[in-house]
């Protein structure tokens, strides 16, 4: 949506959701066949591989947004992500419950944690997301963070279709989506309050929806880098991860 118009909070928030309509990742073919029991082993390897660079980063990325952030109240609420991603203590919080799931698919911990095998495409993406939330306004790095609005039905989607399609996946192996059912809603209702509140100009809220559409780009890419090194023309580039080949769903 471009407009020079003021949208009001409630519109605002209908132009956010159709973006993620259209551009979540949830509609990429990688997506669908991961979700649909269409891969083998070693492509659900890569993606979780790839996908750990993204999950470590994340609170790499909140806590350049928290040092910005002007009063208590925002750092406070802020900090929860970093808790919630990082844990208070040893072995605990999503990456390291990401990896445990990367463990789970028979992945080494050394190796995920190495980088080590990682698409360029994947690193390149996650530096890009990064520094996006730390150069651009903080009205921007808020609402980038908005594909949250749409993960539970992502989280709902790869939860049933890999524990259905998969018979070496567990529910052990994919616990790190069961907090997320409601660290997301809860952060991503925050998120959009503020932006909803802060975008007070058709520029800002132009900005806005620019960001969330960046962010659903950094998603859409880094698919896009699984699905051509390993599914078609299944090229993995120099150092990148190479799978054993196995059958669909083995």
């Amino acid at each position: 949506m471009l407009t020079t118009t003021q949208l009001s909070p409630d519109e605002l928030a209908g132009a956010l959701r159709e973006i993620g309509a259209e551009r979540y990742h949830i509609h990429h073919p990688f997506h669908r066949l991961l979700h649909g029991g269409q891969l083998g082993r070693g492509q659900v390897q890569a993606w979780a591989l790839n996908r750990y660079c993204y999950q470590s980063a994340i609170p790499a990325k909140d806590a350049t947004l928290l040092a910005r952030l002007p009063t208590s109240e925002l750092r406070r609420e802020w900090r929860r992500r970093l808790v919630d991603h990082d844990g208070d203590a040893p072995g605990t919080g999503g990456v390291a419950r990401w990896l445990k799931l990367a463990q789970g698919v028979g992945l080494d911990a050394e190796y995920v944690q190495s980088g080590a095998g990682l698409l360029p495409a994947t690193r390149f993406a996650v530096e890009a997301y990064v520094a996006f939330v730390r150069d651009r306004s903080i009205l921007e790095a808020v609402a980038s963070s908005l594909t949250e609005m749409f993960s539970p039905g992502i989280i709902a989607e790869r939860v049933s279709g890999m524990l259905a399609n998969y018979d070496w996946i567990t529910p052990d192996t994919l616990a790190y989506f069961t907090p997320r059912l409601t660290q997301a809603p809860r952060d991503s209702d925050f998120a959009l309050a503020y932006v909803q509140e802060h975008a007070r100009t058709p520029e800002q809220q132009q900005a806005v929806l620019a960001a969330l559409r960046f962010k659903c780009d950094v998603l859409w890419a880094q698919l896009d880098a699984l699905h051509h090194a390993y599914v078609s023309p299944g090229l993995p580039p120099p150092g990148a991860f190479v799978p054993t080949p196995r059958k669909p769903g083995a």
